[in-house]
């Protein structure tokens, strides 16, 4: 199908800060065949008219575990670690493909109608989130979030479930549908695994060329705790064992260190900053500045819903312009676009995926609308300010995932949103909440 969105107010977000006004995109099948500011010749199956509307790279939520969408608020008011302990984990150990799934569809139905079209998910039955995903039609970086609490005397791949887990997510879903789907090794973090599963995990990643996905220094009681046991931090420990040698994705990093961010510019690890969750729980506020300025990629990803309640990149966004200037009182620590650029081709890039994150002739058609007549965005003097700063999922008017418009004016085209509050509501609360 070919589509002809025009007279939009464009971001390409390639880098160069500046918006096309009147700009033509063209869509041919799942990628871009055009931009500019001329009217492209031929003829279309649709014209999308897109005045008074902001086109850019659709969101990439770059850490997030979207079935948490039914533990949305549990266990309010906790620290990471007795959150964890004594609400997340018992209630999780109820869990069953079908409520996984459950969840899966009823986080991805927020998210798409928010604007995101990739994401990359760590969670447990990760195979019924898959099936999710195929569905709904966006992309994503999939993770088992591995674990191991037994003696590093006793492991045994074979006898590890998350090491056969990661062998099984590759084997069936690793390149589905040219890619939409990718797997990622994945250690859940330092504090809930040892030794012999972060050297397997890293061989695992260096012999199936993933990329890794792990927790990494959320929170000071973490951090020290990983100093104490392995005179190293988290991300070293771990890159000691061969966890980046692909490099990854590191969720958190509140408590790295300058040594941390420069071993993460050198591997390829890229910050992904979680600033709600972290701010909710009592985590701390990352560095994302200090960081930036080191070398190290940031990227943006919401966390469970259980920890931030929603799955909204625009509130996501606000608090990670708006922290760096209030903490380090200097109003330009951290920009509209520097954000813009977090929630889209740096999380792309933090991803691996060369193919999304910026609107340009022969990439993925990840594209999304949002409109800028409402009220909270009128009047609109600098379109980046807007959408980092005034923005709200509600002014989204369409998702278009690798071209194929999903969500479009309220109405989801790949989701059946009646089926989904049904799982929730009769099958998956009454499992874990009785």
């Amino acid at each position: 199908m070919n589509i002809l969105f025009e007279r939009a107010s464009l971001l390409t977000m390639d880098g160069s800060r500046k918006v096309l006004d009147n700009a033509f995109v063209t869509v041919e099948g799942a990628h871009i065949a055009y931009v500019g500011q001329t009217r492209p010749a031929g003829d279309f199956d649709r014209v999308i008219d897109c005045t008074g509307k902001v086109l850019l790279p659709g969101f990439v939520n770059a850490h997030t575990h979207i079935p948490m969408a039914l533990l949305r608020g549990v266990g309010g008011g906790l620290d990471l670690h007795h959150w964890l302990n004594d609400c997340i984990f018992p209630t999780e150990a109820k869990l069953d493909d079908r409520a996984v799934g459950a969840g899966a569809a009823l986080g991805l139905a927020e998210m798409i109608a928010a604007g995101v079209t990739c994401i990359a998910d760590m969670y447990m039955h990760t195979d019924a989130i898959a099936k999710e995903i195929a569905k709904a039609g966006i992309s994503a970086n999939l993770s088992c979030g591995g674990v191991y609490f037994g003696a590093a005397e006793d492991f045994s791949p074979d006898k590890c479930g998350d090491c056969r887990n990661q062998q099984v997510l590759t084997e069936n879903w690793h390149g589905f549908d040219n890619g939409r789907i990718r797997v990622d090794a994945s250690i859940h973090g330092e504090y809930t695994s040892n030794a012999p599963l972060w050297r397997w995990m890293g061989q695992y990643a260096a012999d199936h060329g993933l990329r890794m996905h792990a927790h990494v220094s959320e929170t000071a009681a973490e951090h020290q705790a990983s100093l104490d046991r392995n005179g190293k931090t988290p991300l070293q420990v771990l890159d000691e064992c061969g966890a980046w040698v692909n490099g990854g994705i590191a969720a958190h990093c509140v408590y790295t260190t300058q040594e941390d961010w420069a071993l993460m510019a050198k591997r390829d690890v890229s910050c992904v900053h979680n600033p709600w969750s972290n701010l909710k729980l009592g985590s701390g506020i990352a560095p994302t500045r200090a960081m930036k300025q080191a070398g190290v990629r940031v990227a943006l990803g919401s966390d469970g819903m259980a920890s931030h309640n929603a799955a909204d990149p625009f509130s996501d966004m606000k608090l990670a312009a708006a922290l760096p200037c209030g903490t380090l009182c200097d109003a330009t620590a951290m920009g509209a676009w520097d954000v813009l650029e977090m929630a889209t081709v740096n999380g792309a890039a933090a991803l691996g995926r060369t193919d999304t994150g910026v609107i340009a002739p022969g990439k993925a058609a990840d594209l999304i609308l949002v409109e800028l007549s409402h009220l909270n965005m009128t009047p609109c003097h600098d379109v980046a300010e807007n959408l980092v700063y005034s923005a709200r999922p509600e002014n989204v008017t369409m998702n278009m995932a690798r071209g194929q418009v999903i969500y479009e004016n309220g109405v989801y085209h790949t989701l059946d949103l009646a089926r989904i509050r049904a799982e929730v509501t009769d099958y998956a609360l009454p499992l874990l909440f009785g």
